[in-house]
């Protein structure tokens, strides 16, 4: 998948690569990127959509405030793509609609 995104890196002088998955797609990105900037740098724009309208939305404040950069991290759902770092072999997915939920049991609520 190339990276071929309006997203612009500033430049850091890191030389170290890894590879992620990136909706079952190999990328190449810098050791120490968020995993919102790997989508961002593959150019998958919009990398999530709403539960509740189904509309689009992209990371945004790339800090940890806004939650716009959800996504499913190693079979992970709703994790903050702008908070985690990018490992080697990391599987990326972009969420779409509303998250997977397992029922809870009474032997849940009482912990």
């Amino acid at each position: 998948m190339p990276n071929a995104s309006e997203f612009l890196r500033i430049e850091t002088g890191a030389t170290e690569w890894v590879e992620v998955e990136v909706d079952g797609q190999p990328i190449q990105v810098r050791a120490g990127d968020s995993a919102a900037a790997a989508v961002l740098a593959a150019g998958l724009i919009p990398s999530r959509s709403t539960p509740v309208n189904n509309s689009p939305r992209a990371p945004y404040c790339m800090m940890g405030v806004c939650f716009e950069c959800l996504l499913e991290i190693d079979d992970q759902e709703n994790v903050q793509g702008c908070m985690t770092e990018v490992r080697p072999g990391m599987k990326i997915r972009r969420q779409q609609g509303a998250r997977h939920a397992e029922p809870v049991t009474h032997e849940d609520s009482q912990s």
